[in-house]
């Protein structure tokens, strides 16, 4: 990952206030208006992509900076306030239902922007497949809620996403860039945030995870009768979890299903890659049906019959997009935050806002801003 940061997402419910909504998309537009014409549209989407960056806008807008609900107000905000026409940018996608639509606006969108059918249908597998790695490949107990897919005229997009863990309460935040992403199943992400990092969680999406991939899309190529054969020789009479494996786990506190060996797998979507036979492992991940289960269960094939095994590590991070005023994990980049506040400062104060307004939000950002960052 190119970036990652720090940042507490408790999970609040219930709405934002339609009064501040409104306020915020009118803010919204005359920041990202400023901020697009002074920089472009690929240092918008590189800084949408930046977690810090990320939460202070929210800051800036007027919204609670460590709430959960940063994400997908704030993408709705920007959703509203940004115009195709006038920006050439757009966001498509949402939370909930919302992010269902996602394909559908893309086409609407590229069509609007005057993209050809195969660059939009190349945009709709990176939403598709952003969503599916997050969903699927990476498994540590937060299914996603809210997708949105930010395109701009030249094709360039951003991914930001978010899951959430009933159990335990929180959420965890995916960034991503399309400059970045050489491959959709190989550490493609720009961060992954959250404040729960958790012991045991498997990552097929890491480099340690790539033999494993291989072996898995192996196995699916096989006839399904075979891959239930082996599925059942891996799981002893009354044996359901893995702890004889990995007897470190938190086994107490462990609100994820990742270390039980499923029940069943998609025998229908194994049907389809047996006679689909994938290339690789993004092939066999696009595949109708490869659900957790399915890719958990190829997983631990693979692991305990060929000794090929996944990470079991968790991709979160916890370290300051900037670093710590500490040293920890490395001294602040003072030269990288002084950039984003001036970006952000400069846009407030160039924005047709009232005065009142421009210096309510400088405060809030003021407030954002480390205490030790003038020393």
């Amino acid at each position: 990952m190119k970036r990652t940061g720090i940042v507490r997402l408790p999970l609040h419910y219930g709405r934002a206030p339609r009064w501040l909504v409104t306020r915020m998309i009118k803010l919204a537009h005359e920041i990202t208006t400023i901020i697009i014409d002074e920089y472009g549209h690929s240092i918008f989407l590189q800084r949408l992509s930046d977690p810090y960056w990320f939460q202070a806008l929210g800051c800036v807008l007027g919204y609670d900076w460590h709430s959960s609900g940063v994400t997908t107000v704030l993408t709705g905000v920007l959703k509203n306030a940004l115009n195709p026409e006038e920006h050439g940018l757009a966001i498509c996608g949402g939370k909930g239902k919302a992010s269902l639509q996602a394909p559908l606006e893309i086409s609407q969108v590229g069509e609007k922007f005057g993209f050809s059918t195969n660059r939009i249908e190349r945009l709709r597998y990176a939403s598709r497949m952003s969503a599916k790695v997050d969903n699927t490949a990476i498994q540590a107990g937060f299914p996603l809620y809210h997708h949105a897919f930010v395109v701009a005229e030249d094709g360039k997009w951003a991914v930001i996403q978010q899951g959430m863990n009933v159990k335990d309460r929180t959420a965890r935040r995916y960034h991503w860039l399309s400059e970045h992403v050489q491959n959709f199943v190989l550490e493609p992400h720009d961060a992954i945030v959250g404040n729960i990092k958790r012991e045991i969680a498997l990552n097929m999406t890491d480099k340690q995870s790539q033999n494993c991939q291989k072996i898995s899309t192996d196995i699916a190529k096989e006839k399904p009768k075979k891959v239930l054969r082996q599925l059942q020789s891996i799981r002893p009479a009354h044996q359901t979890s893995l702890k004889k494996w990995m007897p470190e786990a938190e086994w107490k506190e462990y609100v994820v299903d990742v270390l039980y060996l499923p029940n069943n797998l998609n025998w229908r979507a194994l049907k389809t890659a047996y006679e689909f036979q994938p290339k690789n492992y993004e092939e066999l991940l696009g595949i109708k049906g490869i659900g957790p289960a399915t890719v958990r269960g190829l997983a631990l094939i693979s692991e305990l019959i060929y000794g090929e095994p996944p990470s079991w590590k968790d991709p979160v991070k916890y370290s300051f997009a900037y670093g710590g005023k500490d040293g920890v994990p490395y001294p602040v980049n003072r030269k990288a935050m002084d950039q984003s506040i001036q970006i952000l400062a400069s846009a407030i104060q160039n924005a047709k806002i009232e005065r009142k307004e421009k210096l309510r939000s400088l405060q809030r950002l003021c407030k954002y801003v480390p205490s030790d960052h003038s020393s």
